[in-house]
């Protein structure tokens, strides 16, 4: 049975403002009329808004609805921070050394906490190379507005974080969608990519661990990526939000310690790994020995000062953190994250019509489906919330249509229950599909049944290569 939601509620709640105001009467508002939106505002639209939309229809009152559509891991409870991250927290609370303004660009402490562990023998930095943000989704904001004007592009990944345009579209700012390759692991489609570039782009950005596949490009692939870049003179906004959260073998590269050397922006916070995404705390890290970026690096100095820097306690807190955070904590979390992935692959790569693509990173899964077979995905997704009370992400919320994305960070009894009433409704809807031939025949039906149940038969698989 799925666990009950952990979200927070506010203590001695007062009475929200708006209602307690009178309804203007006809007379009033004939008077004022409509006082527009800005361009702006009306321009700054997250894609994903509309997508949880549709979503909304009703579960199965007979089954307890599972949320694999959060991507936040405090949710159920299960990945609570770091009892390291909640004392430092407290003692600065108490401390009163961070309750006042600071520089905008973050506290000297904090900044060289970050310069300090992630430094590197192949990309030294020090505090003067960061500048704090309001969580990585700040961080990405001063890192494109920094760096490209009205009328000129970015390229960013597709499938990708749908936010990248959501920063970019109201400032005028185009986004240019470069492929990953979901049949060849998710990796980067190096000549639609190249494709892409002209007079008007400002610069790539590479998100890796990617979100929403969860696939952790090699050292190899990177340095392709790179090479492009150098070719093209074009600088590199990292977007490395997921970090170390590598598992079953990955390894994670920044890519500013790899070789060709290009101007590289690195965008990053605690959010993720360390298990805090409402404590909005980022960074952008600049690696410019070529001094290339020395104006933006200026400008996104110019930016810091629009929110006088991120939270005070926050930044106090940031040094015991990164570097008192003990292993096994990570250790933990990637644990977590292998096995709930292991799990979904195993359950749903025997279910004909699905095509999972095994994550190696990141706190996501990517569920490739034959739309022939199980039809257009937002019905599919909210039939399977109607039948199963299962709430994933269509893919079309990150530009890849024919996929599902679902998180990684429930307790393994939880996905696996998600993946057995998945797996049942598509076993449903296989034995209705005229796409996937007549299934009159017994059999067929005994092949579909044994389906998604815990054993080696290859029989559901070979059934889906034969269509």
């Amino acid at each position: 049975m799925a666990a009950a939601s952990h979200q927070p509620t506010c203590m001695n709640k007062a009475p929200h403002y708006a209602t307690q105001q009178k309804r203007p009467r006809a007379a009033e508002k004939r008077e004022w009329g409509v006082i527009k939106a800005s361009e702006h505002s009306k321009n700054t639209v997250n894609p994903i808004r509309k997508i949880v939309d549709s979503l909304n229809v009703p579960h199965n009152p007979e089954k307890e609805p599972i949320r694999l559509n959060l991507g936040d891991p405090t949710v159920l409870g299960n990945l609570p921070p770091s009892d390291v991250a909640v004392q430092a927290m407290e003692d600065v609370i108490r401390g009163h050394k961070f309750d006042g303004y600071g520089p905008a660009v973050g506290a000297q402490c904090a900044r060289e906490a970050v310069a300090k562990k992630f430094t590197h023998p192949n990309a030294p930095i020090t505090a003067d190379d960061v500048i704090l943000a309001s969580g990585c989704s700040h961080a990405l904001e001063m890192a494109i507005v920094a760096i490209a004007d009205p009328g000129e592009n970015i390229l960013v990944p597709n499938p990708g974080f749908p936010l990248y345009t959501t920063l970019c579209k109201p400032n005028g700012i185009e986004t240019l969608s470069y492929n990953l390759k979901m049949e060849h692991g998710g990796i980067v489609d190096l000549v639609h990519l190249e494709s892409l570039i002209n007079d008007k782009t400002r610069a790539i950005i590479v998100n890796n661990p990617s979100n929403p596949t969860g696939v952790v490009f090699t050292k190899e692939h990177l340095e392709e990526i790179l090479r492009l870049a150098y070719k093209h003179k074009l600088p590199i906004i990292a977007d490395e939000i997921y970090g170390d959260l590598t598992y079953d073998g990955a390894t994670f590269h920044p890519m500013a310690t790899l070789s060709p050397q290009v101007p590289i922006i690195s965008c990053d916070g605690i959010a993720k790994r360390y298990l805090v995404p409402g404590w909005r705390l980022g960074w952008v890290i600049v690696h410019d020995r070529f001094g290339a970026l020395t104006e933006v690096k200026q400008g996104m100095v110019a930016l810091s000062m629009k929110i006088v820097g991120p939270c005070a306690l926050v930044q106090g807190a940031l040094p015991r953190i990164l570097q008192d955070t003990p292993q096994s904590f990570f250790d933990h979390i990637k644990e977590v994250l292998s096995a709930n992935a292991n799990a979904v692959y195993k359950s749903l790569s025997r279910i004909p019509g699905l095509k999972p693509l095994k994550p190696q990173g990141a706190m996501y899964m990517m569920i490739g489906f034959d739309d022939e077979i199980y039809g257009e995905e937002t019905k599919l997704m909210q039939d399977l919330i109607r039948e199963e009370s299962v709430i994933c992400l269509p893919g079309s919320a990150f530009n890849s249509p024919n996929w599902f994305r679902l998180v990684l960070t429930y307790p393994l009894e939880v996905t696996e229950e998600a993946c057995e009433r998945i797996s049942e409704f598509c076993l449903r809807r296989l034995k209705l599909s005229k796409a996937y031939g007549p299934l009159k025949n017994t059999e067929k039906d005994d092949d579909l049944d044994s389906c998604g149940q815990d054993n080696e038969d290859s029989s559901c698989l070979e059934s889906e290569d034969n269509n």
